[in-house]
């Protein structure tokens, strides 16, 4: 797993609108870049509604909100128009950038093991350093926490 002080590792991926978003491009910004496990299931939605929400806040702090899974590009277009998004979505359908930042783990639900995304959030400074990180995250109330840490970061 990634840890705070370490070098973002580089990526390119597409976004919603096929379109290859990557770290060299928007390096010289803050970066919110967050992991979550599924388009359009309950704690997923509401995390990447309160993102669009606080978007304008974030871009106040010249940051861009970057959310990661494992959904497929039109699975994300779908996500983004039936619930009105506002922020940038990331396919990584083969899971290598969840592998490279150790997001993509061994989880258990009820006696079964699977390989899944563990919901994690970080801040990248604009020299592509990881300054900030949330794993295991609760979604209520998290959007809040990662602008008052950008927020401290950038004073």
């Amino acid at each position: 797993m990634i840890q705070i002080d370490d070098k973002a590792p580089e990526f390119c991926l597409p976004n919603q609108d096929d379109v290859e978003i990557c770290l060299r491009d928007i390096k010289g910004k803050w970066i919110v870049l967050y992991f979550y496990p599924k388009d359009n299931t309950p704690g997923c939605t509401t995390e990447a509604c309160e993102f669009t929400e606080a978007a304008p806040d974030f871009s106040d702090l010249d940051a861009i909100i970057l959310g990661v899974s494992a959904d497929s590009t039109q699975k994300h277009r779908n996500f983004i128009e039936k619930k009105d998004l506002g922020i940038t979505l990331l396919s990584d359908e083969d899971t290598s950038m969840m592998q490279e930042y150790g997001v993509w783990q061994l989880k258990k639900n009820y006696a079964k093991e699977y390989m899944g995304i563990v919901r994690t959030t970080l801040i990248i400074n604009p020299d592509g350093v990881v300054k900030a990180l949330w794993t295991n995250i609760r979604v209520k109330d998290h959007v809040a926490k990662v602008k008052e840490e950008l927020q401290r970061l950038r004073a």
